[in-house]
């Protein structure tokens, strides 16, 4: 389920703080970062982004 378009307004990446792509509605959900330099993908559990950098997956 895609999180309120509300909430991704005001949510950054912890570790960069750019803005999050919304990938929620796919398979594994997850918050992606839009910076080219970090590009953190945060996993989304029970419609809960959950935003820490040890958390996150590293881009492949």
């Amino acid at each position: 389920m895609p999180l309120e378009a509300g909430l991704l307004d005001i949510l950054a990446c912890p570790a960069c703080h750019a803005p999050l792509n919304d990938r929620t509605a796919e398979e594994s959900p997850e918050l992606v970062c839009t910076s080219s330099d970090c590009g953190l993908a945060y996993p989304v559990r029970d419609d809960i982004p959950v935003l820490l950098v040890d958390e996150a997956r590293r881009p492949a």
